[in-house]
C-alpha cells in the first residue's frame, strides 16, 4: 500500500488498519481516504484474518477528523469537493459492507471524519477519557446522508441532532449511554480487551458470523429481493459447511472447535 500513513498488520485472526499522522492527531489526508478501500479489501480477502481491528496510532486521536489544511486545495472548488468526498464515502463504505467483523478502537481524540470512520464499523470499543464530536457546524460543512443515517441508526434522531446543532464535545460515559460505543475501558488495558475480544470471535464459526451481520446490517433498512436472497444463501451456506458438522462433534467431545469457515 502506498500510503505511509496508512499500516496494515497482521497479528494472527486479527487485520489491523492503523491511522498514522500522529503530527495532526491522525487526521485523514485525502490520499488517507483514498488508501482505506485497498487495505480494508486485502484484510477482508485474507482467509486467516477473522476480525478488521481499527485504530489510531500513538495515545492522543483514533482519527482527529479531516486534514483541514487541506481544505483550500482539496476541497476548494465543486469539483474537488466531489473528489474529496467520493473518497471519503468509498472508505466508510467499504469498511461498512466489510463481510467480516470490524471493530474500533478509538482513545484520545475522536472527531468528524474519525467518528465517521468508527460509526461504520461493526463495534466501538473506547478508552477511559476519549472525547468525541462532529464539528461540522463549525466548520460549515454539509454531512451527506450516508453518514448522517449510520450516524442516526446507532444513536437516534434527537441525539443525531443535538451532536450536529451543538458541534461539542462529550465524553465515553455520555457515548456509553447514547450507545455509540459499545465498551468503556481503562486506557492502558484497551488493546489488550480488543485483542481478547477479537480471539473470542475468531474462535467462532465465520460463516455464521458473516450471515448474522448481512441480517442484522438488513435489519435496520428495508431490504430488497436482493439482499434477502443473499442472507437467504448466507444461511444455507452456514448449514452446508464443514463447521456445520464440526460444532456439535466439538460440543459432545468437550473441546473447543475448529472452525475453518467452510
Amino acid at each position: 500500500m502506498a500510503d505511509p500513513q496508512l499500516i496494515v498488520q497482521r497479528d494472527g485472526p486479527i487485520g489491523w488498519l492503523i491511522f498514522s499522522n500522529v503530527a495532526k492527531h491522525n487526521a485523514m489526508t485525502f490520499e488517507m481516504w483514498g488508501g482505506v478501500p485497498e487495505a480494508i479489501a486485502g484484510l477482508a480477502e485474507d482467509p486467516e484474518i477473522r476480525i478488521l481491528a481499527l485504530k489510531g496510532a500513538g495515545e492522543k486521536a483514533f482519527v482527529s477528523g479531516a486534514d483541514i489544511s487541506e481544505f483550500e486545495t482539496k476541497r476548494g472548488s465543486s469539483e474537488a469537493q466531489m473528489a474529496y468526498n467520493a473518497a471519503a464515502d468509498a472508505a466508510t463504505a467499504i469498511i461498512q459492507t466489510c463481510p467480516k467483523p470490524t471493530l474500533a478502537m478509538v482513545r484520545g481524540y475522536c472527531i468528524g471524519g474519525g467518528l465517521a470512520l468508527a460509526l461504520a464499523c461493526d463495534l466501538r470499543f473506547a478508552a477511559e477519557g476519549t472525547r468525541f464530536a462532529i464539528p461540522a457546524a463549525k466548520l460549515g460543512l454539509g454531512y451527506r446522508y450516508a453518514g448522517m443515517r449510520r450516524l442516526v441508526d446507532v444513536v437516534g434522531p434527537s441525539r443525531a441532532k443535538d451532536i450536529f446543532y451543538s458541534a461539542r464535545q462529550f465524553d465515553t460515559a455520555e457515548a456509553l449511554g447514547m450507545g455509540l460505543i459499545n465498551r468503556v475501558v481503562p486506557k492502558e488495558a484497551l488493546e489488550e480487551e480488543v485483542r481478547g475480544y477479537g480471539a473470542r470471535v475468531a474462535a467462532n464459526a465465520p460463516l455464521t458470523i458473516a450471515a448474522a451481520k448481512l441480517a442484522i446490517d438488513a435489519a435496520t433498512t428495508e431490504p430488497g429481493p436482493d439482499a434477502l436472497a443473499a442472507i437467504d444463501r448466507a444461511i444455507k451456506a452456514c448449514f452446508a459447511s464443514e463447521d456445520y458438522r464440526e460444532g456439535p462433534i466439538a460440543f459432545r467431545e468437550k473441546r473447543p472447535p475448529n472452525f475453518k469457515g467452510r
